[in-house]
């Protein structure tokens, strides 16, 4: 057998036997096996494993190999954005620039390998004797254009994400980009997805039937990481992400938020804290200005003591223009209005007497179909309140909502003040 023979036989018994000389040194048998469907197997193919299990960086190898033994192939990577894909291209250029390149193009091909096109969304080397012309691999964002383009290997890497979960209008635009995709394809090519679910009707529901790889079967993660994970993630986003499986949802109570007004909305509207002290709990900050009917939000939470985040909340009401803000005095003998009282900031304290739930299902339910989630709004802000349910373990960002729009009148800031400050 020649040597060529071998090197490819080798290959593809282990296609990730350099992945210690490219700067992987944690791949496992496992990674193996996924790079062998990706490199050498056939037809449409979906991986579902787990968060921080090595997929991206097992596609990324697959992609230098296929680069190096079938040159003339085709192939693009779709992610969700541009910004995400260009990460990926950059990490596979460094790859065909290393020892181990060179050492496989010598031994396949008789010659070396050069790159000949680098840039943030393409690649292609001297290997490549395709008379069509194009870069061996080209990466895209699903926003873009897609007409005229045609593929022999298409990679879908993570073009479900976090915006699908909360967003049907994400997902149906997810779905409409995969199924173009399958035009995009050429006669015998292949599309190969990975990724984790986000949500029970995502782009999933129209690929091949995943194999799955929850947290528990990849041996990558111990029971205590994912314990101490489902102290700090949602029941729901846990169950999807590093479970594989959707929780029924039909006791969660806010679905299909509305986002991305400009931030300039929430300008000159009034804003409320609620404040952690102790143990597990967010402290909550939301802004809200209601203009003809919408009410335009701005939030955020932290999981600290209001003391460590005071500072970043003053920062947003001067920047933002903010009236009033209100807060909670129960918790706190109203020590934290005290606080943002000393820095100038015109609080409204309160005390609380209706229960949380009834507050939340009363006032928030009711207003949220006017609800528009600005620009900058912390993304685990409006996951938590997706995720509320009078069950849930975490409440603060849907209590804070709720005790603004309770309290709140979401106006201007009164005529002669710029801001709560003065």
């Amino acid at each position: 057998m020649s040597r060529r023979a071998d090197i490819v036989s080798a290959l593809k018994e282990n296609p990730t036997a350099f992945a210690d000389r490219l700067g992987f040194p944690l791949l496992t048998d496992l990674h193996r096996d996924w790079c062998r469907e990706m490199v050498f197997g056939s037809g449409d193919w979906t991986l579902q494993a787990h968060r921080g299990s090595y997929k991206t960086t097992t596609v990324s190898v697959a992609l230098w190999l296929l680069m190096i033994l079938r040159p003339n192939v085709q192939m693009a990577f779709f992610r969700k954005t541009d910004t995400d894909v260009k990460e990926i291209i950059e990490q596979v250029g460094k790859m065909l620039a290393s020892d181990a390149t060179q050492y496989l193009s010598e031994a396949i091909w008789g010659v070396s390998c050069s790159v000949v096109t680098n840039n943030a969304l393409e690649l292609g080397t001297s290997l490549s004797t395709d008379p069509r012309g194009g870069a061996q691999l080209s990466g895209m964002g699903i926003g873009g254009s897609l007409t005229g383009k045609h593929y022999d290997i298409i990679f879908t890497d993570d073009i479900v994400n976090r915006k699908d979960r909360t967003s049907r209008a994400e997902r149906e635009r997810t779905k409409d980009v995969y199924r173009e995709l399958q035009n995009l394809r050429n006669r015998g090519g292949r599309i190969i997805n990975t990724g984790t679910p986000w949500h029970i009707d995502d782009a999933f529901t129209l690929m091949p039937e995943p194999e799955r790889w929850p947290w528990d079967k990849t041996g990558l993660m111990t029971r205590e990481q994912y314990e101490e994970l489902s102290k700090r993630t949602t029941p729901s986003l846990l169950a999807a992400n590093y479970e594989l499986r959707h929780i029924p949802s039909d006791d969660v109570i806010f679905t299909d938020p509305r986002t991305g007004a400009p931030l300039e909305k929430v300008e000159q509207g009034e804003c409320h804290v609620d404040a952690a002290y102790y143990g597990e709990d967010y402290t909550a900050f939301t802004a809200m200005r209601v203009e003809d009917g919408t009410r335009y939000v701005y939030g955020r939470i932290w999981r600290k003591h209001v003391d460590d985040v005071t500072q970043l909340i003053l920062a947003d009401i001067e920047r933002l223009r903010l009236g009033r803000m209100y807060m909670e005095t129960n918790a706190d003998k109203g020590y934290g209005a005290r606080a943002f009282k000393a820095a100038g900031v015109r609080v409204v304290p309160y005390p609380e007497s209706m229960n949380k739930h009834v507050k939340i299902v009363t006032y928030l339910k009711s207003a949220w179909p006017d609800v528009v989630f600005v620009e900058g709004t912390d993304q685990a802000y409006i996951d938590q309140i997706c995720d509320y349910t009078e069950d849930a373990e975490h409440d603060d960002a849907p209590d804070s909502l709720a005790s603004l729009v309770q309290r709140g009148k979401g106006r201007r800031v009164d005529s002669g003040h710029t801001s709560a400050f003065g």
